[in-house]
């Protein structure tokens, strides 16, 4: 893994043959001054600058070259952390859509958007809705187990274990493949698919509490950095690089000294608002 910080001319300028997969984790918190921060409060990953997996900053932290390439957001689970800003980036851009935004997720959490989120309460049916280039946003299910594409990507949706329902992902560009656990506690069906994939570069990973908070993350059905392993060492991958992320702001600093303790080879924290390619 190369990982860096790249300008959208810089992205534009790799050719075909050197393209890589670029996945930056938008920064969610931010400080008097307005410059962004370590602290991940919302989730949200932008791959490619064109498809995002969660929304839960993508109202705030976008670029203005990113606000007019991204339309297809993969909503993996309906927690506000991973949709909070989805309904403000609808809105900012409701005037100027020329094709929709595509809210992809399973029939259920669709189900679950339009009761609780756009339900002409808490925000506007904005799938009901057009501007005068037509409509604004549409939902697109997809199914568990089923590969399906969005994009240049190819996903696989993988159902985890979580308080809602939740799948994470398989993520492919063609070259490279990485996989999101999204938000689980102890899950085999992760590692199952996985597992299958020919090769994996990348395992994006949560660690949500420290090992003296056990109790809470497996009741909230979330890891700690000791339940992080035992995940891991139902893979049979050898050399891809782990990111961890969703680390609890509070308990931020906690984790990362346990996540460096376990001593496994290229498992880092990943940085918000950093790109990384593959």
């Amino acid at each position: 893994m190369v990982s860096l910080y790249l300008g959208r001319s810089e992205l534009e300028s790799e050719s075909i043959n050197t393209r890589y997969l670029h996945i930056q984790l938008l920064p969610s918190s931010f400080d008097a001054a307005g410059r962004a921060n370590a602290a991940q409060r919302l989730t949200c990953f932008v791959i490619d600058d064109r498809v995002t997996v969660d929304a839960g900053s993508i109202g705030i932290a976008l670029n203005e070259a990113q606000r007019r390439t991204i339309r297809d957001v993969v909503v993996t689970h309906p927690h506000m952390d991973h949709i909070a800003s989805l309904p403000i980036f609808v809105d900012d851009l409701f005037g100027e859509l020329r094709q929709p935004v595509r809210i992809h997720a399973t029939s259920e959490v669709i189900e679950l958007l339009k009761a609780d989120v756009f339900n002409d309460t808490v925000y506007p049916k904005f799938d009901e809705l057009k501007n005068e280039h037509g409509p604004v946003m549409e939902y697109v299910p997809f199914s568990l187990g089923q590969e399906f594409q969005i994009a240049h990507l190819k996903l696989t949706a993988i159902a985890v274990n979580h308080i809602v329902p939740t799948v994470g992902l398989l993520v492919s560009d063609g070259k490279a493949t990485v996989a999101f656990s999204s938000d689980t506690a102890e899950t085999e069906e992760l590692s199952r698919v996985v597992n299958h994939a020919r090769h994996l570069d990348a395992l994006f990973i949560e660690a949500s509490f420290p090992d003296a908070m056990e109790a809470l993350a497996k009741a909230s059905k979330h890891l700690t950095p000791s339940m992080l392993r035992a995940e891991l060492n139902k893979l049979n991958h050898n050399g891809m690089d782990i990111l961890a992320v969703h680390l609890k702001p509070a308990y931020r600093e906690k984790v990362i000294q346990e996540l460096n303790e376990l001593g496994i080879e290229k498992l880092r924290v990943m940085e918000p608002g950093r790109i990384y390619k593959w």
